[in-house]
C-alpha cells in the first residue's frame, strides 16, 4: 500500500495509539507464523494500513510543530534536522 492511498474507513478513525497498539498485536501475530497463508496476506495488509495511519498522525504532529515554531519565529529547518533519522556522528 503507498502513502497515497487512503487507509480503510475503521483504520481512518483510529487514534495514533489505537492504531500502533494494534500494529503491534499484528507484527506479533505474524512473527509467531502459524496462520494460513491468507489469513498472513490480510495480517499484512491490516498491518500496512495501520502504519499508514501511524505516519499520517506523525506527519500532522511534525506540520503542527513546524506551524507553530513558524508562528514564533523559530526556523523549522531544525525540526526536519532532528526527526530524518540520521544522526551527526
Amino acid at each position: 500500500m503507498s502513502s497515497t492511498t487512503p487507509p480503510p474507513a475503521d483504520v481512518a478513525t483510529l487514534t495514533y495509539e489505537q492504531a500502533r497498539d494494534e500494529l503491534v498485536q499484528v507484527v506479533s501475530r505474524l512473527e509467531a507464523g502459524g496462520e494460513p497463508l491468507e489469513a498472513s496476506l490480510a495480517l499484512w495488509e491490516r498491518g500496512e494500513a495501520l502504519a499508514a495511519r501511524c505516519q499520517q498522525w506523525l506527519d500532522g504532529a511534525r506540520e503542527r510543530l513546524a506551524s507553530a515554531r513558524a508562528a514564533d519565529g523559530a526556523p523549522s529547518a531544525a525540526v526536519d534536522a532532528q526527526d530524518d533519522g540520521t544522526e551527526d556522528d
